[in-house]
């Protein structure tokens, strides 16, 4: 567990990152103890009191966290109910799904209602996705308690679930009313899943924020939290954030640019579908990932040798893995032809051409990818 002490700051030290969409823009806040202000928070955005606020979670979160929520929203004069849900990526199915919906049913929720994710990615996702059908869309609200969600998947409004076939297969857009981040929240995350979120923040360095990658670079020691100040901690939250939050508003539906957030996750979602899901952490599927996407960008010669050694010497700073697993050549072809970002048949991957630089080609051959994988055996 991450042992940094509780943050005293004030309000003034709130961070406000703005997702400027043209229709239902939203903030991105970042404060320290903000779970005891998620209330006030939401009548600040404009949510009417008396709402009713379906907050979905699991036990890992809801022991620690979902009391203070509910004060908070109940001090707010909302109405709040819990509802805790299984943890764990191999969750994140059709039958969980219903589980929100039939909660939605029971408990009255109205077109005026909301829904509350708390929790991860798998907790924010499915959540997003149930507030996107019940009733033709009802509203969302994202408070991320794992560094992965609360640099990635809280922001930019992807929900959905998993299909046996791959990842997210099944889902909608649905921007959330308010993103509420509190880092006091990952002083129970485990050191693993700190980890995995760190794969988030390296991939906004290599696509487009070369000072971070630096950042991260020159701190002492990424595997270790502790070591990571509050203040550091901070801005690369901030960092990460305003990095997302730049290409949804430019791109909201992934009609073009926002692809390049998915660096590394094409390979990433292959190793989860086939080694099963929960095998790896989404965040070190997409580390081997973008270390299998830099090998094929330096065999194209795109990328530079060195550049692709400094990214895999950071990715392993945070503890996370860079081996390629030994999965069957023929089934990650036919995983990766059946991946949502396919299209015309031809699969899309970001290349990286540098540190802080990357494009979006469709002309990566099978024999070019069985290559580059069988080079990093």
């Amino acid at each position: 567990m991450i042992k940094t002490q509780p943050s005293t700051t004030s309000s003034t030290s709130v961070r406000r990152i703005s997702v400027s969409l043209d229709r239902n823009p939203y903030d991105v806040v970042i404060n320290s103890g903000g779970l005891d202000q998620l209330g006030a928070e939401l009548l600040r955005v404009g949510i009417s009191p008396k709402t009713k606020i379906l907050v979905v979670s699991n036990p890992d979160v809801a022991t620690p966290y979902a009391g203070r929520c509910l004060s908070s929203l109940n001090n707010a004069a909302f109405e709040p109910i819990l509802l805790t849900i299984p943890s764990g990526e191999d969750q994140k199915t059709l039958h969980t799904f219903s589980k929100i919906l039939d909660a939605a049913k029971e408990n009255g929720l109205e077109r005026q209602s909301l829904m509350l994710a708390l929790g991860g990615g798998v907790v924010g996702d499915m959540t997003g996705f149930a507030a996107s059908c019940w009733l033709r869309g009802i509203g969302v609200v994202q408070v991320p308690t794992t560094l992965l969600a609360m640099v990635d998947a809280a922001i930019g409004g992807k929900t959905g679930v998993n299909h046996p076939g791959g990842k997210n297969l099944i889902g909608a857009f649905h921007q959330p009313k308010l993103v509420m981040i509190d880092p006091d929240t990952l002083q129970t995350l485990p050191l693993r899943e700190f980890g995995a979120g760190l794969a988030e923040v390296i991939k906004y360095g290599v696509i487009g924020d070369p000072d971070l990658f630096e950042l991260l670079e020159r701190c002492e020691s990424l595997s270790d939290p502790a070591m990571i100040s509050m203040s550091l901690l901070e801005t690369i939250l901030e960092r990460s954030a305003k990095a997302k939050a730049l290409v949804v508003a430019a791109d909201e539906k992934e009609g073009g640019q926002r692809a390049i957030l998915n660096y590394g996750h094409t390979f990433g979602h292959v190793v989860e579908t086939l080694t099963g899901y929960g095998t790896w952490l989404h965040g070190e599927a997409v580390a081997i990932g973008m270390v299998a996407v830099a090998a094929l960008a330096v065999e194209r010669g795109l990328l530079s040798q060195c550049d692709a050694d400094r990214q895999t010497r950071l990715i392993r700073k945070a503890g996370l893995p860079t081996q390629w697993p030994d999965l069957n050549p023929d089934s990650v072809l036919n995983t990766l032809q059946g991946d949502k970002k396919v299209r015309d048949g031809r699969i899309r991957f970001v290349l990286p051409s540098r540190i802080g630089a990357v494009s979006i080609v469709d002309d990566v051959s099978g024999d070019e990818i069985r290559s580059c994988l069988a080079s990093m055996h």
